[in-house]
């Protein structure tokens, strides 16, 4: 389960979020200066994929741990190409270490069952009420 609180006062856009256990951890979201924003924080779209690369990384670490694979690191590259039609996100990985290619492409394979990647794909129904 995850939580987070968002609170978005009188500095334009600028949106302070708590999150994790007891919310303790803190972020800041804005938007580009370009929007209006001070750019004090990535944008909404920015820590969309940011979660998605998190859960990839970590998700594939596990993976590679639990097979003792020697993944040394990996890198993800991600971008969210909203202009498009459909809009998507391209994910690239590079991981680091004497992989071969069976499981460099079992990593691959891997990145499309993440948790979040499932809960972007599927489309998580999300419910709105007034507090």
């Amino acid at each position: 389960m995850a939580v987070a609180q968002a609170h978005i006062g009188t500095a334009r856009y600028r949106t302070s979020i708590r999150t994790g256990g007891d919310l303790k951890h803190e972020l800041t979201a804005d938007e580009p200066e370009r929007l209006g924003g001070a750019d004090s924080g990535p944008a909404p779209f920015d820590l969309l994929i940011s979660a998605l690369g998190a859960c990839t990384a970590i998700t594939l670490t596990m993976y590679a741990e639990k097979k003792g694979w020697p993944l040394e690191g990996l890198d993800i590259r991600l971008e969210y190409l909203g202009g498009e039609t459909p809009p998507r996100i391209e994910r690239v990985l590079t991981p680091a270490g004497p992989l071969d290619e069976a499981q460099r492409a079992r990593l691959a394979d891997v990145a499309e069952r993440t948790p979040v990647t499932l809960a972007i794909k599927n489309g998580v129904p999300v419910h709105t009420s007034l507090g």
